[in-house]
């Protein structure tokens, strides 16, 4: 699955200005609010955070990979955003995220999230492009970045 599949440029942040995991789960889901991707986003908030509490989706390399199951979406949605200083994400090697991916589908629908998933950690695997990233001077170059680099 390609990630221009599911992500779009107008879902990526440059630069996410939250400084904790609850404030940044809101800011990813006001821009899906904004972009229509989302119905009810207290209800998206309230599934991503009984997840996060029974266990963080801080990841490895500074990726974190918010995502649940929830009746606030009709089909799988994906919203990215960089934190240039980094975010204390209760990460599984200890360190700051820096790149935090929301993941939201369904709760009928459990293909497109596993494969949603699974694409964005082989993606971010990758520390040039994790590198890139971080250099990128707009939300474009991001997006660019992001769905060009499985052709490479």
């Amino acid at each position: 699955m390609d990630i221009s599949n599911f992500l779009s440029e107008k879902s990526v942040i440059y630069s996410l200005k939250s400084q904790n995991k609850k404030q940044v789960v809101r800011e990813l889901l006001a821009l899906m609010a904004d972009n229509g991707l989302v119905n009810d986003s207290d209800l998206a908030f309230s599934d991503i955070m009984s997840r996060e509490n029974h266990l963080s989706t801080g990841m490895e390399n500074g990726l974190a990979i918010p995502h649940a199951k929830t009746d606030a979406v009709k089909k799988l949605v994906v919203a990215f955003g960089v934190h240039r200083k980094g975010l204390d994400y209760d990460s599984l090697d200890g360190k700051p995220a820096h790149f935090i991916f929301l993941v939201l589908s369904p709760r009928d629908t459990s293909g497109p999230h596993i494969q949603a998933l699974a694409q964005i950690s082989r993606t971010l695997k990758n520390s040039d492009i994790r590198s890139e990233i971080l250099q990128a001077q707009n939300a474009q170059h991001i997006f660019q970045l992001l769905t060009q680099s499985h052709k490479a």
